[in-house]
């Protein structure tokens, strides 16, 4: 046991490692097409943690995403094999779409053709702050195992607006996240579109680009494909922040298995990304009417709850209000998106942020997005696809705000 924790906790720290790299792991979308070989792919999520789930085990004949290390593709082969599974090989070479990851133009300065690390990020929050005075407060919405503040901004432009909240990257993987709320937070500033000044200047935003810094600066320095936080376990490193929300904690859809991707913690808000950020929530609850929350990948839509399927008491005005917005994020790219309850339509999964808001302070309107692809470029989605993502969701922001007006009092 002790020679196990030194070689998954320890030595990685001391040594600092380097960069990971993913040559020649392949995504691998497998299709359970009975119970059995759903039981089957859960069982090997649990178990064998050197596969990646990108998308998680849920029914039969909802597919499933699976990065594979070259040295185990025989043995994955020889399962999907022998128990008949419908699979078809998603991306070849996972180190290859890493490397095409990036926009060509230099990462000096800020923009959205690249990807950006979290000082970039949190530096241009600060620079928005003295170009906008008065409109844009910098806020800081927690910290982080290794102390780094969880950094935003306050966009107001009068007093008396109903707030939105908009949280992103707390999945540290999900570069897209962060990148298409930045892309929004700028166009709230900047765009002359009558539609966006009135959300803009009509509504207070509470705006945080990476809640789980530790995990986004570690995709960047250290392992691309990391999803979790940093705080250090027995085994492994790291909870999932959004299964360790005090709502229905451990409920279904999450692990007690630290070393899993969607380890729960050892109890709820363990960790204190996740504590510090609900004490901070709490402190402007009553001010909160919008809750938006922004993932990727599987372009999804969703509406509380995650660890039930019984529909919460406004489930038909956020259905309202979705299918209007998903019409308007299809109408520029024609980016389908599906709507729906989280345990409905992909999966059960508790212990989420949105969960937590709408549990704890019934705010009316909460959605979390699940943004592009479906699964081509799954968490590497190259930076060419920042802005059309950044424009699509911000047509369907808008169409949300808009549609909230007539049901918040």
């Amino acid at each position: 046991m002790v020679a196990l924790y030194l070689l998954m906790v320890i030595l990685p720290v001391v040594m600092g490692a380097g960069k990971a790299r993913f040559d020649n792991y392949q995504v691998i979308r497998v299709v359970p097409q009975t119970l059995r070989q759903v039981d089957l792919l859960r069982h090997l999520s649990d178990t064998n943690h050197d596969l990646s789930f990108w998308t998680g085990p849920t029914r039969a004949n909802a597919s499933v995403d699976i990065m594979v290390p070259p040295h185990k593709l025989p043995e994955f082969e020889d399962i999907l094999q022998r128990f008949n599974f419908k699979n078809e090989v998603y991306i070849e070479d996972v180190q290859k779409v890493i490397d095409q990851e990036q926009g060509a133009t230099p990462r000096s300065g800020f923009g959205w053709t690249n990807y950006y690390r979290l000082q970039n990020i949190y530096d241009w929050l600060d620079s928005l702050v003295k170009q906008y005075p008065g409109i844009v407060t910098s806020i800081v919405g927690g910290k982080s195992y290794e102390g780094r503040q969880i950094k935003g901004v306050k966009v107001s432009y009068k007093s008396g607006n109903k707030g939105v909240f908009v949280e992103a990257g707390i999945h540290a993987r999900e570069w897209i996240s962060p990148a298409t709320v930045t892309y929004i937070l700028n166009q709230l500033l900047t765009s002359k579109n009558a539609s966006i000044r009135d959300i803009a200047e009509n509504y207070d935003w509470y705006i945080f680009p990476s809640t789980n810094p530790d995990g986004y600066e570690y995709t960047h320095t250290t392992n691309r494909m990391w999803r979790k936080t940093r705080s250090r376990g027995l085994l492994c490193v790291g909870a999932d922040p959004n299964r360790n929300w005090g709502f229905h904690w451990m409920d279904g859809g999450a692990s007690s298995n630290e070393c899993s991707e969607t380890y729960a913690g050892s109890k709820a808000f363990s960790e204190i990304e996740t504590k510090s950020l609900s004490e901070y929530i709490t402190s402007i609850a009553d001010k909160i009417q919008v809750y938006l929350a922004f993932h990727s990948y599987s372009q999804l839509l969703l509406i509380p709850y995650g660890h039930s399927t019984e529909h919460i008491s406004n489930y038909d005005t956020l259905m309202s209000i979705g299918t209007k917005a998903k019409a308007a994020l299809a109408k520029r790219y024609g980016t389908q998106y599906t709507l729906g309850n989280i345990a409905e339509t992909i999966y059960v999964a508790s212990g989420g942020s949105m969960d937590w808001v709408r549990g704890t302070f019934n705010t009316p309107i909460t959605y979390t997005y699940e943004l592009r692809d479906t699964g081509r470029y799954g968490f590497t989605l190259p930076a060419s696809q920042i802005i059309p993502t950044g424009e699509e969701t911000l047509d369907s922001v808008l169409t949300i705000l808009q549609e909230a007006r007539k049901v918040i009092r």
